[in-house]
């Protein structure tokens, strides 16, 4: 066993865990942070996806242990006590899920996301601070499925809020 502390959603967490543990299953199971999904658990699906330090992460591929004396955001953490975080707000008013599986590690994915910087695969000009259009917005989305197909409506409420300003988690 090894002992780590953790930054978890603004509270500070000191726990002994299996080396072997991912940061997936300490969330869900030992503190109870239900909203990142298992999906594929093979990193493929992005609904585990919280974000470490600020940058978005596969829970299911980092170790716990790993990741000792970090800050972890979860899906529970982006809101501020009864008042949601932008953008889930826009997924509510842009109907931006269906089954809602995918949707905590698409709002934690779109969080991180709208908090980088530089060009992606699609952006033209790589010397240029790329506009975030729908085009950019889904290439920086492609690692978060969804298998309802609710992407237009995701990409139009990552839109209405990055239209607003980057929104930080």
């Amino acid at each position: 066993m090894a002992e780590i502390t953790l930054q978890v959603n603004g509270e500070q967490r000191t726990l002994s865990v299996d080396p072997r543990t991912s940061l997936l299953d300490l969330l869900r199971e030992r503190l109870g942070l239900t909203g990142s999904k298992k999906g594929c658990d093979h990193g493929q699906c992005g609904a585990c996806t919280v974000l470490i330090d600020g940058r978005r992460a596969n829970s299911c591929l980092a170790l716990a242990v790993a990741q000792d004396g970090r800050d972890i955001t979860t899906v529970e953490g982006l809101a501020d006590g009864e008042r949601l975080h932008p953008l889930q707000v826009a997924f509510i008013e842009h109907d931006a899920f269906q089954c809602g599986y995918c949707t905590p590690g698409q709002l934690c994915s779109a969080a991180g996301m709208l908090g980088e910087a530089g060009p992606s695969y699609v952006t033209e000009d790589l010397l240029a601070d790329p506009e975030l259009t729908a085009e950019e917005i889904r290439e920086r989305m492609s690692g978060n499925l969804c298998r309802c197909g609710a992407y237009a409506n995701i990409v139009s409420a990552i839109s209405a809020i990055s239209a607003v300003g980057a929104v930080k988690p």
